[in-house]
């Protein structure tokens, strides 16, 4: 059997152990930028992936990660940060993680193995088509995320895959496969190091790029955040301004109108007569602010003109 580059020896490996740390950290450091690189390389598949994700949501869909070990712990993360970052409701989300909630304490090696269950909790979260599963596995494959990707596919789910070897079974059953081939671990096997900062790339560039096409960015703000902390209601208080171009106390005020949501906040403060007209400008626009505010410039226009 061919052995599976996550699991093959560096090029510095030899005495690793005999060097000095300084030496050793450099290693390090320069294994993780060269897992890093490997991303660029997958752009064209997850610009694929993403497309799939955001009209996942769009039409009333749902999400779903699955994966096991460090990998999961890459995916619980994504996950976690949608609702937070870009408003997606939280009961559009579900994270499948080998061993379940009490591996978050001690993340035993066997449920990864456990492709059966994996299927069970697939079906138990009821996937079905119209929804969509991300499997991620550095080794490509994990029976548990072979196993989530494989019933997910049965159920009518469009299927992504994340993995880190060529040629892998996740890969080769995805409906979207993403290779990010790094290199040989510094540490042989250990794929939370560079596999898994790959990965974390490769999830953060998927989410950012489909809440893009959701409408939930705008000119690099978050529009769709959910505020729910001191320090998210500052940012969304700085966005409103930014965007609007009022002063602090107007975003302020504009939040308030709207119960903390920016996107009709931002109107309000550019205009818009109250929360209701705000709300109607982003619903004849599909809840995206650019053409809302267009809209609305081209309305306070109208209003402008000399009635003849």
């Amino acid at each position: 059997m061919a052995e599976k580059r996550t699991e093959a020896l560096h090029e510095h490996a030899g005495g690793l152990d005999q060097q000095p740390p300084v030496i050793v950290l450099g290693f390090l450091a320069d294994a993780q930028v060269a897992a890093a690189k490997t991303v660029r390389d997958s752009v064209g598949a997850i610009a694929d992936a993403a497309a799939i994700m955001a009209e996942t949501l769009a039409s009333g869909g749902r999400l779903a990660y699955a994966a096991a070990g460090s990998s999961g712990l890459m995916a619980l993360a994504d996950a976690l940060e949608l609702p937070g970052t870009y408003g997606i409701p939280r009961d559009r989300i579900v994270v499948l993680f080998a061993g379940g909630a009490a591996a978050l304490q001690d993340m035993a090696g066997a449920p990864e193995d456990d492709a059966a269950q994996a299927a069970r909790e697939v079906t138990d979260a009821g996937l079905c088509k119209g929804d969509c599963l991300i499997s991620v596995s550095a080794s490509g494959s994990t029976p548990y995320a072979v196993g989530a990707l494989e019933e997910a596919a049965r159920l009518g789910a469009k299927t992504i895959a994340i993995a880190n070897n060529a040629g892998s079974p996740l890969l080769e059953l995805a409906d979207v496969p993403i290779l990010l081939a790094t290199p040989p671990e510094v540490i042989a096997g250990s794929t939370r190091m560079g596999a898994g900062t790959a990965q974390k790339i490769a999830l953060n560039m998927l989410s950012t790029l489909a809440a893009i096409h959701l409408g939930h960015v705008h000119d690099g703000y978050m529009v769709n955040l959910h505020a729910d902390n001191a320090k998210l209601r500052g940012r969304a208080a700085r966005i409103v301004s930014a965007i609007s171009g009022c002063d602090e106390k107007a975003a302020l005020a504009a939040l308030e109108k709207t119960g903390g949501s920016v996107k009709p906040a931002v109107l309000i403060a550019a205009g818009a007569d109250d929360a209701r007209s705000a709300q109607e400008l982003l619903d004849g626009t599909g809840r995206r602010l650019r053409p809302a505010l267009s809209r609305l410039k081209t309305l306070e226009g109208s209003r402008r003109q000399p009635v003849p």
